[in-house]
C-alpha cells in the first residue's frame, strides 16, 4: 500500500465513523417520535406467513390483516390454516391458505408459483415457522435435528429464494426472519434449537448487506428475537429473572418490527444488555451470572407440544391438490 492509499483509507475510516455518529444521532430522534407516526401503510400489500397455522404465525396473520395486508399462510396443518383463514374472514380480512411441508424444498418452489399465480407477488415474507427438540445434545434423534434445521432454517432459503426475485425487481418488499434469543447466546438443552437460530440471525445479516450493496434499497430485512413465548411450542420451561413472553405481545412486536422497517427485534428489549455481556465477561464469569439467573435449568422441565400434535404439524401423510391447497 502507497502512502497516499494509507491516507486516503485514514480519511474514509475517519469519514465513516463521522457518519456513524450522524447516523446514530438521527436514530435516536427518530425514535423519540411516537410509533403511530413512525408506521408505513402495508393496504393492499401480500404478506405471507409460514407457520400461520397456529400460535405467533395466526396471531401476525391477523394482525397483518387487521391493516389491510392480503395474508397468505403456509402450514403443514391444513385444519390449523383453514382456522385462520376463517378468524381472519371474521375480522373483516382476507387469507389464503396453503397447506406445505416446510421440509420439502421443491414442494415450497411449487407452492410459491402456484400463489403467485392465485394471489400474485409477494411483499411481506414472514418466515415464521419452527419447531424444537428441546432435548440434550447425545439424546436428540437424528432425525429430529436434521427437521429443526429444515424447518428452522433451510426453509428461509427456499421460501426468500422463491419470492425475493419479483421484490428485488420492484426495489420494493420485506423479509421477516423470526429468530430467537436463543439466536444470539447459546441455551443448555437447545444445541441444534439454538445453532439453527444462530444460523437465522446471520442468515438475515448477509442478506440485508447483500441488499444494501447492491443497492436494493427498497427491500427491507427484520430478525425478530424473543425470549420464551408462552405457547404450546415451549410448554414447561420456567424461567427466574426474564418473564416469559405473552404471545400477544411479540405477535404485536413483529408487526411493528414490520411497520416501523426495524432492523432486529429483540424481546425483551433489556436482553441486548445480557447479549452483551457474554462478549465482555469471561466465560467463567459469565457461566456464573448464567446459573445466578438460573439459566441453567429453564429446560429442565420442558414438555413441548403434544406428541400428536407435533405429528400432525410436522409429517406429510397424504398429498392433494386442490385450488387453493396442496396437502403434503
Amino acid at each position: 500500500m502507497s502512502f497516499l492509499d494509507g491516507v486516503m483509507l485514514v480519511v474514509g475510516v475517519i469519514g465513516a465513523l463521522l457518519a456513524s455518529v450522524y447516523y446514530a444521532l438521527e436514530s435516536l430522534v427518530i425514535s423519540l417520535v411516537p410509533r403511530k407516526f413512525r408506521r408505513k401503510d402495508v393496504k393492499g400489500q401480500v404478506a405471507l406467513v409460514t407457520g400461520g397455522g397456529s400460535g405467533i404465525g395466526r396471531l401476525v396473520c391477523l394482525k397483518l390483516a387487521a391493516r389491510g395486508a392480503r395474508v397468505v399462510t403456509w402450514d403443514v396443518n391444513a385444519a390449523g390454516n383453514e382456522e385462520t383463514v376463517g378468524q381472519v374472514a371474521a375480522s373483516g380480512g382476507e387469507c389464503y391458505a396453503y397447506t406445505v411441508d416446510l421440509c420439502d424444498r421443491k414442494a415450497i418452489y411449487a407452492v410459491a408459483a402456484k400463489v403467485k399465480r392465485d394471489v400474485g407477488k409477494v411483499d411481506i415474507l414472514v418466515n415464521n415457522a419452527g419447531i424444537v427438540t428441546g432435548k440434550n445434545f447425545q439424546e436428540a434423534p437424528d432425525e429430529l435435528i436434521q427437521k429443526t434445521f429444515d424447518v428452522n432454517i433451510m426453509s428461509h432459503f427456499w421460501t426468500t429464494k422463491a419470492f425475493l426475485g419479483d421484490m428485488l425487481a420492484s426495489n420494493k418488499g420485506h423479509i421477516v426472519t423470526i429468530a430467537s434469543v436463543a439466536g444470539l447466546a447459546g441455551v443448555n438443552k437447545l444445541a441444534d434449537y439454538c445453532a439453527s437460530k444462530f444460523a437465522a440471525v446471520g442468515f438475515d445479516e448477509s442478506l440485508r448487506l447483500e441488499l444494501m450493496v447492491e443497492g436494493y434499497t427498497g427491500v427491507k430485512t427484520t430478525v425478530i428475537c424473543p425470549y420464551y413465548i408462552s405457547t404450546g411450542m415451549f410448554e414447561g420451561v420456567k424461567s427466574k429473572v426474564i418473564p416469559i413472553l405473552q404471545p400477544e405481545f411479540v405477535a404485536s412486536e413483529i408487526v411493528d418490527g414490520i411497520l416501523l422497517n426495524r432492523v432486529i427485534v429483540v424481546l425483551p428489549s433489556f436482553c441486548r444488555i445480557l447479549i452483551l455481556l457474554k462478549y465482555v465477561l469471561p466465560l467463567k464469569g459469565c457461566y456464573q451470572l448464567y446459573k445466578a439467573c438460573g439459566g441453567h435449568l429453564t429446560m429442565d422441565d420442558f414438555r413441548g407440544r403434544p406428541k400428536e400434535d407435533i405429528q400432525l404439524k410436522i409429517t406429510g401423510t397424504q398429498k392433494q391438490m386442490t385450488d387453493n391447497h396442496i396437502i403434503a
